[in-house]
Parts: C-alpha cells; sequence; structure tokens
C-alpha cells in the first residue's frame, strides 16, 4: 500500500541566472553562522598570537609605510600624522583585500563540499565577508583608541573628525561589495582557467598601488594622474574614510556615487556569472 510523500522542501535547479535566491540564503543563515565561524576560528587556531595578528597587521603596516613611503620616500600626507594617514589606509584596504582574495577561491577551495550536499553556494562567500567584516570591527576599535590617545597626547597630529564620519556604513558597503563583487567573478573564471588563481595575489598588490592608500589624492592630482585613479572605485571610498576621520584629504560626493553605483552594476553582473558556473562547475574544477 502506498503512502503519501510530504516533503519539507523541493530542490529544483535555477531557471535564470538573474535570480538572487536572497530567501533560501536567509534560510540556510544558520548554515551562514556556522561558515563565519569557520572562518574566524581556523585563521587563528593554530597560531601562537591567534586574534592578536588583527591588531599587528594594521599597525606593523602602518609602521613600515611611515618608514619607507614618508620617511624615506618623502611623500606628503596631507598635513596629516603619517601614522595615522596609513593606519586609516591600511585598515580600509585589508577589509577589501581579504573579501576579495578569499572570496576568490570559493569554487575551488570547496569543491569537495559543494559535490557532497546542496547548499545555496552563496553562503559561502557572504560568510567570507562578514568574517572580515567582524575583523574589521575589531581593527576599527582599534584605530579609534589610537586616535583618541592622539587627539589627547599629540595635538600636532592635527585630528579632526567631522560630519562625513556618519558615511562609515556606507563604505563599508562599498568595499565590501567590491570585494565580494571581484572575488565572486574571479572565483567563477578559475573554474575554468586557473591563471587568475596566481594573478590574484599580484592584482591585488598592484591595485593598492593605484588607490590612495599609501599616498592622499592631492598628490596623483599634483602628478596630473588624478583622472586615472579616480577610475578606480576603491580611490573616493578610502578618501572619503580618511577624510571623515581625520579631517584632512579630499571629500567629492560624484566620485563616491560612481564607486557606489560601480560596485551595485559589478556585484550583480558578478552573481549573474556565479550563478551560470554554478549549474555545472563541477566537472571543470
Amino acid at each position: 500500500m502506498e503512502q503519501d510523500q510530504h516533503w519539507t522542501s523541493i530542490i529544483k535547479p535555477k531557471s535564470s541566472p538573474f535570480q538572487l535566491n536572497l530567501k533560501e540564503i536567509w534560510e540556510y543563515r544558520d548554515l551562514l553562522v556556522l561558515f563565519v565561524r569557520r572562518d574566524i576560528v581556523a585563521t587563528y587556531k593554530q597560531t601562537l598570537l591567534g586574534p592578536l595578528w588583527l591588531i599587528i597587521q594594521p599597525i606593523l603596516t602602518s609602521v613600515v609605510y611611515v618608514l619607507v613611503f614618508s620617511g624615506l620616500a618623502s611623500i606628503p600626507v596631507d598635513n596629516s600624522d603619517p601614522f595615522l594617514f596609513y593606519l586609516c589606509g591600511t585598515t580600509a584596504w585589508i577589509f577589501f583585500s581579504d573579501c576579495l582574495t578569499k572570496t576568490s577561491s570559493t569554487f575551488v577551495g570547496n569543491a569537495s563540499i559543494f559535490g557532497k550536499v546542496y547548499f545555496p553556494r552563496m553562503v559561502v562567500p557572504l560568510s567570507i565577508v562578514l568574517s572580515a567584516l567582524f575583523k574589521l570591527g575589531i581593527q576599527l576599535v582599534i584605530l579609534f583608541i589610537v586616535m583618541v590617545s592622539m587627539y589627547f597626547f599629540k595635538p600636532a597630529a592635527q585630528i579632526h573628525p567631522n560630519k562625513y564620519i556618519i558615511l562609515l556604513p556606507v563604505l563599508v558597503l562599498i568595499m565590501g561589495g567590491l570585494g565580494l563583487g571581484f572575488g565572486i567573478f574571479i572565483s567563477s573564471v578559475t573554474t575554468k582557467y586557473r591563471d587568475f588563481t596566481y594573478l590574484v595575489g599580484f592584482g591585488v598588490q598592484l591595485l593598492m598601488f593605484a588607490t590612495p592608500v599609501i599616498y592622499p589624492l592631492s598628490e596623483a592630482k599634483k602628478k596630473g594622474v588624478e583622472w586615472l585613479v579616480s577610475i578606480n572605485p576603491m580611490s573616493s571610498v578610502i578618501e572619503t574614510f580618511r577624510y571623515g576621520l581625520l579631517g584632512n584629504g579630499t571629500y567629492n560626493s560624484t566620485h563616491l556615487i560612481y564607486s557606489f553605483v560601480f560596485m551595485v552594476v559589478f556585484l550583480l553582473a558578478s552573481i549573474v556569472i556565479f550563478n551560470k558556473v554554478e549549474k555545472n562547475f563541477m566537472d571543470t574544477v
């Protein structure tokens, strides 16, 4: 005697690459949290200093930049304290580069999991961005502590936070969206062309030099290459981030709107490509 079977859920192939399936991702939010926890724990589990690397990385990087670019190369920093100037840029750039580099290996790095069980593949890159956001939160706290300390004990540091600091959530959204967009695009391409895997680290380093992380946008303007630097959507984000916190540098609303629009368009395009590759990537990985 046949019994009626009642299914709690039915898995169907996506009929269109333009489907975002946000509802399905929300249903797998517990898995998303587990992946975020895994990313954070796995990164520092077998290290001597553990989470202290979250503090050491931007601090040491900023110190090296002060010695090399401000000391030896004598690059101006818009009347800002050199250490704070580089710490602001480094903190923002680490978040963006983490989102990009780690999501760029989504398909190749998780092929063994993807081949065994079904879940929305977008959960993995989203978990990486959320774990990077958690790390950014800690590094922002350190940045604010350094700023407050210098404000009271080193008045010459010229720290003038202003109303544009309220744009911080928007800036974080743009950085995370850009990192996610570039990351899943590269991840989709590397399923067929592995060359991109080797270009990611090198490309991120080159991109940093095309972004006002180690120099202000005003310096690029003096050299006549402001237009070239401004094409980079991360440039206005870094400049606004630094301008809102320190009060030094430049703020251009048009450039920031360009960065936001670029992020939205490129992210949506990357999701479409990601969805297309998702259907048959196991045959090429």
